[in-house]
């Protein structure tokens, strides 16, 4: 169960419904090419919210649970980059123009909240039951960091919508219209409604997101297990996950380095949870800290980033 009163949660949720309200109907009402330099802005105030929302954290709830809610948002954020090459690929392979991107990206958003929801009080509940559970977590990360490592560059690629099991699947109970110039998710034709190619990029975007966060959820468990802590820190990386795909999806290959980087992060954090379990239960004193983790994430984002550039400066 949660340590903190029922009122933060609730303060929590209507926060999020207003901010996503807000960004619906007011700012981003009309379908429009999200350019670079607005991106960023928003990628900004969606970081600077989660730096506020921490600095409560720090006031409410002391340093050590804000610490936990900073480390946890920036292995999400993180982590969350390699979704958005997924997104790319997802976009590309539908021919979504990427004016209608951003209200396909907010119902994903939706999805994923209830969807986190879920697999964090799961997970929580089954680690402070069967605390085993943990060496579970951890040698999946490991394993997951290890593959990243030995797996294609997939920035260029575009999915194979012929041969794709999910949408095979999809299709044998939805009917779908091969109209690609449909902006809507559904269509009534001849009395019969039709799923258009907005929904199931919709579906695949959902899809992406729930495996994507069976790894990034455990990671962020490896910081705390406090329900509040683990859900709002992946909440403000969901919601600044749309600012920072426009952002970045232009730029995404030129850091190169970049996927080798989130590699060693998810293989860190899974020896992590590791060796800390394994010391509490044989009571040693060895221990790495969050303070530690952080310190080593930030670092590792660091060498990636600038070996990425000095990489992209010399010539091939």
């Amino acid at each position: 169960m949660t340590n903190e009163p029922l009122s933060f949660w609730i303060g929590f949720i209507v926060f999020v419904i207003v901010m996503l309200l807000l960004d619906l109907f007011v700012f981003h009402k009309n379908d429009k090419t999200m350019k670079v330099k607005t991106a960023l802005l928003w990628s900004a105030f969606w970081i600077g919210l989660a730096m506020l929302f921490d600095m409560g954290v720090y006031y409410f709830l002391g340093h050590q649970k804000a610490l936990d809610f900073f480390t946890g948002y920036l292995i999400e954020e993180s982590l969350s980059v390699d979704n958005l090459f997924v997104f790319i690929m997802i976009f590309a392979a539908f021919g979504i123009e990427p004016k209608y991107q951003h209200r396909i990206l907010f119902w994903g958003i939706i999805g994923a909240i209830v969807m986190r929801a879920m697999f964090i009080f799961a997970g929580i509940a089954l680690i402070r039951k069967f605390v085993w559970v943990m060496y579970i977590f951890g040698i999946f990360l490991i394993y997951t960091g290890i593959k990243m490592l030995f797996e294609k560059d997939s920035q260029d690629e575009v999915m194979d919508l012929e041969n794709n099991k999910m949408l095979k699947f999809i299709k044998r109970f939805l009917p779908i219209t091969t109209n690609h110039e449909e902006t809507h998710f559904f269509k009534r034709i001849n009395g019969k409604l039709f799923a258009t190619q907005f929904f199931l990029t919709l579906l695949m975007i959902e899809c992406s997101d729930l495996i994507f966060a069976v790894d990034s959820i455990p990671a962020v468990m490896s910081v705390s297990t406090d329900p509040f802590i683990v859900y709002t820190s992946n909440i403000f990386a969901v919601l600044g996950l749309r600012s920072l795909y426009f952002a970045l999806s232009g730029i995404m290959k030129y850091f190169r380095y970049l996927k080798l980087g989130l590699a060693f992060i998810l293989s860190f954090i899974g020896l992590k949870m590791c060796v800390n379990e394994l010391s509490r239960a044989m009571d040693w004193h060895f221990h790495i800290s969050n303070f530690v983790s952080l310190g080593v994430i930030v670092g590792i984002l660091t060498i990636a980033i600038v070996a990425s550039m000095i990489k992209n400066k010399r010539p091939e």
